[in-house]
């Protein structure tokens, strides 16, 4: 992969990080084989972030290439994640070019840019930073309108800080009784999932725990 000829139209292309294929390791779709593709650049800098890598470089395909990519790994499940994929406007058209042709597509956002333009067919997952990201100021909260029942919320928690946090905004916007799943992730290797679900059940919120089950089987 290489830069665009001085021909081609980068309003039809992405810079891409990776392409790959692997087992969805988070959403209530964890489990389930998935092709991954990675977009370069991020808005925010998450403390606890793991990617890190894709803020920077990547190469400029064109959506024809990617769909040649996505195609050749012959799975019906696609995630668009980064980075931010919200950041390269002609992710919108990627998406709805995979929606076209028959793929379950999904995207993971970080909550911070808006996710009103995202087609009605994508599987949105969004989070909203907590205090122990270091980006809470950067949440916009306006996209929790545009949430719909196929959609999820994930809360990434440090401690029991971001716990009491998340709450709190639950109880704010009485998102209990919004149309959207939501999701109780800890942070990998920082607290411990069983603490969480202590927390969880000892509060009686009505979400579901997250792990990053890639990490557990030292998937990509």
């Amino acid at each position: 992969m290489s830069e665009p000829s001085p021909t081609r139209d980068l309003r039809d292309s992405l810079r891409i990080t990776e392409i790959f294929y692997s087992l969805q390791g988070e959403s209530s779709h964890a489990g389930r084989p998935c092709t991954f593709v990675r977009l370069s650049r991020c808005n925010l800098r998450c403390t606890w972030c793991d990617t890190p890598y894709s803020f920077t470089g990547g190469d400029r395909m064109s959506i024809d290439e990617i769909l040649e990519v996505v195609e050749e790994h012959g799975c019906d499940l696609v995630e668009v994640t980064g980075g931010e994929p919200l950041l390269q406007p002609p992710v919108h058209e990627l998406m709805t070019t995979l929606c076209d042709r028959g793929y379950e597509v999904l995207i993971e956002t970080s909550g911070s840019l808006d996710i009103a333009p995202i087609d009605d067919r994508v599987h949105v997952i969004m989070d909203l930073k907590a205090p122990g990201s270091g980006e809470v100021e950067r949440n916009r909260y306006e996209n929790l309108t545009h949430l719909r029942s196929k959609d999820e919320l994930k809360f990434v928690l440090l401690d029991r800080g971001d716990f009491d946090w998340a709450l709190e905004i639950i109880a704010e916007y009485d998102l209990t009784n919004g149309p959207a799943r939501i999701i109780f992730s800890p942070v990998h290797g920082i607290l411990a999932p069983a603490e969480l679900a202590a927390w969880i059940l000892e509060a009686g919120v009505p979400v579901r725990l997250g792990v990053q089950l890639h990490k557990y089987l030292s998937l990509p």
